[in-house]
């Protein structure tokens, strides 16, 4: 579900360190926004991006 269409980017996984120093699996997920975006024959589609592609595509599209 939170993976960008544009790059691919996905989750990635670590560790939760406790105060007591133990370790459990947890996961960063990635800041995925529902964007409405015209592709080369000017039809509207809603892509699902990160907002790194957000920014990138923002200074290209000036």
């Amino acid at each position: 579900m939170a993976k960008c269409q544009v790059c691919g980017r996905g989750p990635q996984f670590g560790n939760r360190v406790s105060h007591s120093n133990r370790k459990t699996r947890r996961r960063w997920n990635v800041n995925v926004q529902a964007v409405s975006q015209y592709d080369a024959d000017g039809v509207r589609t809603q892509v699902r991006m990160c907002t790194r592609c957000l920014r990138t595509a923002a200074k290209t599209a000036k």
